[in-house]
């Protein structure tokens, strides 16, 4: 007697066989006896299982989307009115206006990166006081003499006139002893400030045989470090640099200025400077210099293109014959040196003489500023709006898609009911041998032109080595079959 077969379930088991956890094992007793069931608890909505969305979901459904914003052939013998041309003219704008604002924005950027700095001169006064010195009057205290150093920088083109007072500025410092605060006694505060244009600022003292220590020690001030985009510290923005001490003879001093400047210039070496003709350099300067040098003089390789061939003037700054182009930035470095500092010298008076008609000692520097055109011009890339009015284009863009899509949809229903109507019988007729043919030739059954038999595998599949052997028929077959309504339809 045959024995009956088992039946197959999903899981590969009967459903008895499975038990939830939450269930008690059955008593022993009567075989007829239920299970007693155990209190089931609430599951917290964080421990639930939840479906973790593929990888490739968002890829699969950009693909599926609508690009092609031109319309169908012969749409316009079945549309009434002048849309059409309209359209294409707008698509021809479209398509010019696109062309001219990419290359506007390359210009730009190219622009941009190439950091041209532009230099203007800076005038700094240097000037001090004194209070409590023997001359100043009877009855004070020998040894109380004390000055007062201001130290003031400003570009050539503001009006203002450091060397006149302000009256509520008489009394008060900029700097107290040995340390800087900010000074900013009016509403509107500048752009570009004395201390932006420096990162270190010290004042050294000549040390003479009788000083004190205390009186000659050097005064620094450094520039605190802040993050890009970020305001500037209130000790980093300041007009004016003051400090005072106690001293009743006359001292020098030499004030070194620091530059801050991005990106850091350096000093080039003799070799170096010979060949880029000037002696002070960025590093992507000094690169674009070598590449310019090297393609004005025609010494790279023949085959090779970021090969060498160096020169007297390369060969006595990279010492070799030949080199990798790649290579320049890292041998260039031991032909670069930091900038030395700006250094002014200035006597701080405290005898009457001198005080009887006090004048400031002033200088004239170059100091780098940024291009204003080039500031506004990143203000252009950089603005926010520009980058909403492309998502609002790209959201436009998609809409035309969808309804030229729908407009070719509609155009071939229109296409196939035209010809249907003219002549039924044989427009079935040409449709389902159309149909039949197509079907044949999926299923590899179709008979060649020649009479062969079309049914081997090598025409089924296209040949030992055809595309339908391929990974990416594989593929394609694959993501045919785990769209949601082919697994429905299995």
């Amino acid at each position: 007697m045959q024995a009956p077969m088992q039946q197959h379930y999903a899981r590969g088991m009967p459903p008895n066989a499975q038990r939830s956890p939450a269930t008690a094992r059955r008593p022993p007793g009567p075989a007829g006896a239920m299970p007693v069931p155990m209190p089931q608890h609430a599951v917290p909505p964080q421990y639930m299982a939840r479906p973790m969305p593929h990888p490739n979901d968002a890829t699969i459904r950009r693909s599926r989307k609508p690009t092609d914003k031109n319309l169908p052939d012969g749409i316009e013998d079945v549309i009434i009115g002048e849309g059409v041309q309209q359209y294409k003219k707008l698509r021809d704008i479209e398509k010019r206006l696109d062309a001219a604002v990419v290359r506007k924005r390359l210009d730009i950027q190219d622009s941009i990166n190439k950091t041209v700095k532009k230099y203007r001169t800076m005038r700094i006064w240097i000037s001090n006081t004194v209070e409590n010195q023997p001359w100043q009057g009877p009855g004070n205290n020998p040894g109380s003499g004390r000055y007062k150093v201001r130290i003031e920088g400003r570009l050539l083109d503001d009006e203002t006139d450091p060397t006149a007072p302000d009256e509520d500025e008489k009394d008060e410092d900029a700097m107290d002893h040995d340390g800087a605060e900010d000074k900013t006694k009016k509403s509107e505060a500048k752009k570009q400030r004395f201390s932006h244009f420096f990162k270190a600022i010290t004042v050294d003292f000549d040390q003479p045989a009788a000083a004190v220590p205390d009186e000659v020690k050097p005064v620094n001030w450094v520039k605190p470090n802040t993050q890009p985009n970020t305001p500037a510290a209130p000790a980093a923005e300041f007009d004016s640099l003051q400090f005072s001490r106690a001293s009743q003879e006359n001292l020098n001093v030499t004030v070194s200025l620091v530059r801050d400047e991005v990106p850091e210039r350096y000093k080039l070496s003799k070799e170096l400077a010979e060949v880029l003709d000037v002696e002070e350099e960025t590093r992507s300067g000094i690169v674009l210099g070598i590449w310019d040098y090297i393609r004005a003089m025609e010494l790279q390789g023949d085959e090779e293109k970021r090969q060498v061939r160096c020169d007297h003037r390369l060969f006595s700054i990279f010492g070799r014959e030949q080199m990798f182009f790649p290579q320049i930035p890292e041998s260039v470095g031991p032909h670069t040196s930091p900038m030395e500092p700006i250094k002014l010298p200035y006597t701080i008076r405290v005898d009457e003489e001198f005080h009887a008609d006090a004048k400031p000692t002033v200088y004239d520097i170059q100091v780098a500023v940024e291009d204003p055109l080039r500031t506004k011009m990143m203000a252009l890339t950089q603005n926010p709006a520009y980058t909403a009015s492309l998502r609002q284009i790209s959201s436009l863009d998609e809409q035309v898609a969808l309804i030229v899509q729908a407009l070719t949809h509609s155009r071939a229903r229109h296409s196939f009911y035209t010809a249907l109507s003219k002549d039924p019988a044989n427009f079935v007729r040409r449709w389902i041998n159309s149909q039949r043919r197509d079907l044949e030739t999926i299923l590899g059954e179709a008979t060649r032109g020649g009479g062969e038999d079309g049914s081997g595998p090598e025409f089924q599949y296209g040949g030992l080595d055809g595309p339908w052997d391929s990974d990416v028929a594989k593929e394609a077959v694959r993501y045919m079959l785990a769209k949601p309504e082919a697994a429905a339809a299995r």
